[in-house]
Order: C-alpha cells, then structure tokens, then sequence
C-alpha cells in the first residue's frame, strides 16, 4: 500500500470536450452560470445565460475552437497535461489537474488522489492564474474547497497564493518573452484578460479604494491582495524592468469583455486598431493573465487580434506564447510546492 502523504493539483480554467455545438453550449452554460463570473441575481443569470448569451454564443465559440483545436484535443487541455508530465518528474509525490469548467473536474482529481494513495493527509492546489481576480483564481479555489469541504475528504488542502510578482514567476515570464526581444519591433503590448470594473469593488475589503482614489493601483492599500488592476500594472512593470524595456515600448490593455458594462480599460482590440496609426507597425503581443495557452491567446488574439492590427495598417505582428511547459516555469512552480509549508502557501 502506498505511504504517499501529499498530493499536487494544477488546476486551470477548463474547455469544452470537444468543438461540436452542443459540447460547447454545455461548457459556456457552467461557466457563464457561475456568480462569480456573471454576478447578477440567479433567475436574471438564468434567463440571459441559457435564453440568449449561450444560444448565440456556442455556434461561434465552437467554430473558434475549430480554428486552434488539436487533434489531441484542447490546447488547453492538452498543455496542462504537458505541464502535469514535466512537475510529475520532479515529485514521488502524485500529480493530478482539475478544471473549474468541464472536465477533468474537482472530485475526479480528488478521488483519483485519494483511489491510488488512500494514504494522504495534504493536497497542495496551484492555481494556474498568476492574478487574484473574483472571476478566476477565487472561483477555483472557492470550488476546490466546496468540493474538499461536500464529499468530506480526509486530506487537508492547502492553496499556493497569486504570484502575480513572485520573482521566480517574473523571471520565467521574461525569459520566455525575450528571445522575441532580438527581432525588430516597435511595441510589446501586455493584453490581459479583462474583467467588470464592478468586480474590482466587490473584491475591494475596504470598500473605499479601488477606482474611488486617484491613481489607486499606485497608493498602497490592503485592496491589492485582491485587486485585479494592480497586480496585472505590477506584473507589466515588473516584467518591464527585467527586460529593460523603456516605457514608451510597451503598454497594457484588456481582452475578452463580455456585454455593455463597463470594463477595465484599455480595449485590447480598441488597441490593435489604433496603434497603425500612432506609428506602431511592429506588434508583439503577451498575454499574462494565462500561463497556458487557450482560445483567448491562440484565437482571440493570435488570430482575430493579427487580422484587426494588420487591417489598420500594421506591418509586423506576433503572439508571444504562454509559459506553458517553459522550464523555468516548471522549475517556479516545483519550487512553490516544495515551499508549500511555508508562508508560500494560504489555507
């Protein structure tokens, strides 16, 4: 019988189980149901989510996963797995992943831990986003321990926190971005994942901080352990000053809004178009809010993003990818676990 002690679960966003309509329309409809992603009242998140946001939406988001699937399946999928093989070969201790959305889910990671090493007593959770956001790395974690907490798992769960400026994080997120550094180019746009100003707010404790004070992202405030704002701003300067780029050579936005709130400015694609004009012809793209590279990175802006920049007269563009398998990345995240009992680590 096994005497492992401790189990590891990389968990990422998730992705449909295949392109076909209806599996998408099965994914967006747990997704979007989510309050922490669409936070409104459950009966008016039912009626917009399955009667008019998922009808509309799963025709086009399965023709989009079209364009970037694998024939092993989802690159997300498929890049998690690749990660899971490259940690696993640092560990005796097993490694599983969990999706928040779809598969494989929460319970069949612990219940695969808890099948093949009855014996464990702690699972160290790595939430695969870099940034604190209400719609990401709490929605993971909160569900992990929902999960942890409903089928009453014997097994203590402890979570590695945002490492939004962790220097092993920063160093491997600028090493993957450099050797695009030696080619000609005019700016490096760091295109985040965007979310409702509303949810800055929600996540402020204070209440009285973020996008209420001037230059707020600027002003300490305990507000930035869970401001989503902030710790993008600080990766980009970060990441910055390690690649000494000057400031007039990159800049920040934010992609994949959804409906007619507002949202955290600047528009990526509002950007793209743009910059032609104000003299930036040569584009290279990042995307930090993912460390895997998915539908928002390989087809949102690799593909439709390249299409609008050239359109508006660019010259040059490319998509700098995720980390995915980097190995100073492998390295980062081997290098948290092992540190997991320390105050690396939240309960």
């Amino acid at each position: 019988m096994s005497n492992i002690k401790r189990g590891i679960i990389l968990m990422n966003l998730g992705s449909p189980d295949s392109t076909k309509t209806s599996d998408v329309r099965k994914y967006l409809a747990e997704f979007l149901m989510d309050e922490k992603v669409i936070d409104i009242p459950y009966l008016v998140r039912l009626l917009l989510v399955r009667g008019i946001i998922v009808p509309l939406r799963a025709p086009k988001s399965a023709h989009a996963y079209k364009t970037i699937w694998w024939k092993e399946g989802s690159p997300l999928i498929q890049i998690t797995k690749q990660l899971q093989a490259k940690v696993q070969e640092n560990f005796e201790e097993p490694v599983e992943i969990a999706m928040r959305y779809g598969n494989p889910s929460p319970k069949y990671a612990y219940d695969k831990l808890m099948q093949e090493h009855p014996s464990i007593e702690e699972v160290v959770l790595v939430p695969l986003y870099p940034h604190y956001a209400m719609s990401s790395y709490e929605t993971a974690v909160d569900y992990m321990k929902e999960v942890h907490a409903k089928y009453q798992y014997p097994f203590t769960l402890q979570t590695i926190k945002p490492y939004y400026n962790n220097p092993d994080y920063i160093h491997a997120f600028a090493e993957n971005i450099k050797p695009y550094l030696s080619q000609e180019f005019d700016h490096i746009l760091f295109s985040f994942h965007g979310i409702p100003e509303r949810h800055l707010k929600k996540t402020d404790p204070t209440k009285q901080h973020c996008l209420m004070q001037e230059n707020c992202c600027s002003v300490d405030s305990v507000a930035h352990d869970t401001c989503y704002r902030h710790q993008c701003l600080v990766t980009t300067e970060l990441t910055a000053q390690a690649l000494g780029l000057p400031k007039e050579k990159y800049s920040y936005a934010f992609q994949s809004r959804l409906g007619r709130d507002p949202w955290l400015k600047p528009y990526t694609d509002f950007r793209l178009k743009d910059m032609p004009s104000e003299g930036i012809k040569k584009l290279l793209v990042i995307c930090p809010a993912f460390v895997s590279d998915c539908l928002e990175t390989l087809e949102e802006i690799a593909i439709r993003g390249k299409e609008d920049f050239m359109e508006a007269g660019g010259e040059s563009y490319e998509m700098i990818p995720c980390l995915n398998t980097h190995p100073l990345w492998i390295n980062a995240v081997t290098k948290w676990v092992k540190e997991s009992e320390s105050e690396a680590v939240m309960g």
